[in-house]
């Protein structure tokens, strides 16, 4: 897919991990990202959709401008009283343990799979959740997500004797092995690629960590954090800097849509 230039916002939640990382969404999500999620899902007229991992309910809140029917979920008590504050119908919970048996014509879900370590349990709820014939539409970060960027933080934590695994929880997939989750789950996988998204940022690399990446250097006593910072930024602006002062990340991105057979 090619991609109109979007920008995250280093500006200032389940844990404080995942609401600042949830809040990343801000960065890969633009009009023409919502657009093509939304043709892929094609909602029909009288449909009840599910948004699994709707965060502050900017998606939703497009389907229900539509005139569509849709019910946010999301595990993150701030993000859940945000979506609401749009005036939607927003669930509270886990994901990995979902409560819903042939509820919903569709269930999207996007930017957000990738903090869900059981992918099988998310999978086979979904699935539940499905009436006979349902669809289920999701992009999430995919292998190779912010590879060098990774290396970067796994080698300097390594210097210091810290172990980078401790602190990254990402469920990073390629397209073949999350589409045998969906099939083991009971789904027929009508489409599932994968694809670069490299993603401007507006502002540096330290600062973005310090925003994004907080669970990293928590595990850095408050007084190494900076050497840190400023030896991973070295390591990374070869890549990721480019002549004009732009720092660029390198995400990917898994976009699939299943039915429920």
């Amino acid at each position: 897919m090619s991609m109109t230039s979007s920008t995250s916002f280093c500006q200032s939640g389940e844990s404080q991990q995942r609401g600042a990382a949830r809040d990343e969404r801000d960065i890969h999500f633009t009009d023409h990202t919502a657009r093509a999620i939304l043709e892929l899902l094609a909602p029909k007229p009288g449909e009840l959709l599910l948004d699994i991992g709707c965060g502050d309910g900017y998606l939703s809140e497009q389907l229900q401008r539509d005139g569509h029917q849709v019910v946010g979920f999301d595990n993150d008590p701030g993000l859940v009283s945000a979506a609401r504050s749009r005036g939607l119908e927003v669930r509270h919970g886990n994901a990995e343990q979902l409560y819903f048996y042939q509820e919903f014509d569709a269930v999207l879900s996007y930017d957000a799979l990738h903090w869900m370590q059981r992918s099988d349990q998310v999978a086979i709820g979904i699935y539940e959740a499905l009436k006979p014939g349902g669809r289920f539409v999701g992009e999430f970060a995919g292998a190779g997500h912010q590879k060098i960027l990774r290396r970067a933080l796994r080698d300097s934590l390594a210097r210091r004797s810290l172990d980078f695994e401790v602190a990254d929880q990402l469920y990073l997939p390629t397209a073949g092995a999350y589409q045998r989750v969906l099939e083991n789950a009971g789904f027929h996988v009508n489409s599932i690629h994968w694809f670069e998204r490299p993603v401007p940022l507006d502002c540096s690399i330290a600062q973005w960590l310090q925003r994004f990446g907080a669970h990293y250097l928590a595990l850095l006593p408050v007084e190494s954090q900076d050497a840190f910072l400023n030896e991973v930024t070295e390591e990374l602006t070869d890549d990721f800097l480019d002549s004009n002062g732009q720092w660029t990340l390198d995400c990917t991105c898994l976009r699939f849509k299943a039915e429920k057979k």
